[in-house]
């Protein structure tokens, strides 16, 4: 039986005009030339120094790009993508009539003009919706976030961390948020450099937890030493980012006992030489 919530916390914001693909090909990391009608990229802004501002989904809709984003970083994204627009020929703006919707086990019927995608990142995730008209749904934004956790599928500023976060620790490659053939964009070095000489320190990891929740932010220790961070949690599973040579500990968060379960989808962690 398929579910459809309602994402309250997630806003829409339109990309027009001819130049819009060539524009954030230069700025996101993934290939904006693959958004197709049916088929969603996700991708990520980052600053020049290849830390993670915020990510999003791109959905064509006609003759425009939709970013799904974070509401809450549309006031910030809206200014600094119209910085870098220079003489391209576009237009930005957020489209509050927008709502964004997440479907999973399954499709349901959708009307014709909803725009709908596979989220690229995982089969499990199942589809981006994007709709003008409410829809009717039978599961909340609540039950979203406990698929995805289960999933292990970070959700922006809850689980990265801006001006910090290198987009190898949070699964950008294995999640398909990243294109290593599309050519420059901004903090691609960094990015690269990540990824071919093995710099990765730590990893967004899911984590089981025993006891009660840790609030985000909450020191993770081994042995009286930090050795990450509680990012997102619901119920007895949440998100924390952790030294690679954690990996394998049971850990102490605040009142809590946190045990790593890498999901299948992420490859095998080496710790950086």
């Amino acid at each position: 039986m398929s579910l459809l919530a309602h994402l309250p916390d997630r806003g829409v914001i339109a990309v027009s005009g001819e130049d819009r693909v060539s524009f954030l090909q230069g700025l996101v990391s993934n290939d904006v030339a693959q958004v197709a009608p049916g088929r969603a990229v996700w991708a990520a802004l980052l600053t020049p120094q290849g830390k993670w501002l915020a990510d999003f989904f791109m959905l064509a809709d006609r003759d425009r790009l939709l970013l799904d984003c974070e509401r809450g970083h549309i006031p910030m994204l809206l200014p600094r993508l119209k910085r870098y627009r220079l003489r391209a020929r576009i237009g930005l703006e957020e489209s509050p009539d927008l709502q964004v919707y997440v479907a999973w086990d399954g499709m349901p019927p959708v009307p014709p003009d909803v725009i709908c995608a596979p989220d690229p990142r995982l089969s499990g995730a199942g589809f981006r919706v994007i709709a003008a008209a409410p829809m009717e749904t039978d599961a909340d934004a609540a039950a979203w976030d406990a698929h995805r956790l289960a999933l292990g599928l970070p959700d922006g500023s809850r689980d990265l961390e801006p001006d910090k976060t290198v987009l190898l620790e949070a699964g950008f490659d294995e999640l398909r948020g990243v294109s290593w053939s599309k050519g420059c964009y901004m903090g691609q070095e960094l990015t690269a450099r990540t990824k071919y000489r093995g710099l990765i320190k730590r990893r967004l990891m899911p984590v089981s937890i025993q006891g009660t929740p840790p609030s985000p932010g909450t020191p993770v220790m081994r042995d009286g030493v930090e050795v990450g961070t509680m990012r997102s949690s619901r119920d007895m599973i949440g998100l924390a980012t952790l030294r690679l040579d954690a990996l394998a500990d049971r850990l102490a968060c605040g009142e809590a006992i946190l045990q790593p379960r890498p999901p299948q989808w992420m490859a095998a962690p080496a710790a950086a030489n």
